[in-house]
């Protein structure tokens, strides 16, 4: 087993998580208050990945969704204790060399306007429209240049 590449950002409700592997089966995603793990089969070498992070804060295991797509699996982890944001993913402060910041979605939420935050809702009513294990059986897409094969 080996740990699955992945890249998060942070918003002011949630904490993203991206993990990026591509044509995963029999994921499996548990959410805990202080911690989160994730294991999936990948590829047409039947990879088995696994992944385990003790957060650097809280999260609410009730409200925290994830979703499968063809190339990779995102988890959207909600806050137990939303609008502070968090410096780093993990509670200990070592590098992980199979996490990354997600720069393309990086933004300091803080002092975001009233447009960026309609943005950030309409992704939000995304994921929360999402359910339990009907999020594994998604193949759709969730971004536009995903036409490329």
């Amino acid at each position: 087993m080996q740990p699955a590449s992945a890249k998060w950002y942070d918003r002011r409700d949630c904490v993203f998580v991206e993990f990026c592997v591509e044509d995963s089966k029999d994921v499996q995603v548990n959410f805990d208050k202080s911690k989160f793990e994730f294991c999936c089969v990948s590829g047409a070498d039947n990879i088995k990945h696994q992944n385990a992070v003790d957060l650097f804060n809280e999260i609410d295991p009730k409200e925290s969704k994830h979703r499968r797509t063809d190339r990779s699996v995102l988890c959207c982890l909600q806050k137990a204790d939303a609008g502070k944001p968090w410096p780093r993913l993990t509670k200990d402060k070592t590098k992980c060399n199979w996490l990354s910041l997600d720069f393309n979605n990086w933004k300091d939420w803080e002092e975001d306007s009233d447009e960026d935050m309609s943005k950030y809702d309409k992704f939000s009513e995304m994921m929360n429209t999402m359910e339990g294990d009907e999020m594994c059986d998604l193949d759709e897409p969730y971004s536009a240049d995903s036409d490329d094969e």
